[in-house]
């Protein structure tokens, strides 16, 4: 399996990773589709790991975001956490 997940409370939990190449993005995309019709979940929670995810990773969650949208289920996204807090930190001067 390319991606991991976990199902709690009705909301798919799905980690992607940030270095996909393009021969497993068919993978992680398709793995994502599998789960989400098998479990059906309310929401579907996709995190990509790393802060710099390469053009594949990119691309396999927009395919996430196009089926979710076709089968109406929201789909949040989440990067991860120091990625986050780099972001809203203030610049320090050189």
């Amino acid at each position: 399996m390319v991606i991991s997940h976990v199902l709690t409370d009705g909301i798919l939990h799905v980690t992607l990773p940030c270095d996909l190449d393009v021969t497993h993005r068919a993978a992680a995309a398709l793995e994502t589709e599998t789960l989400v019709h098998a479990h059906r979940p309310r929401i579907v929670q996709l995190k990509v790991v790393g802060s710099h995810p390469s053009p594949a990773s990119l691309s396999a969650l927009a395919r996430a975001r196009r089926m979710c949208t076709s089968l109406g289920i929201p789909l949040a996204v989440v990067g991860p956490a120091a990625a986050q807090q780099d972001a809203s930190a203030e610049p320090t001067a050189a």
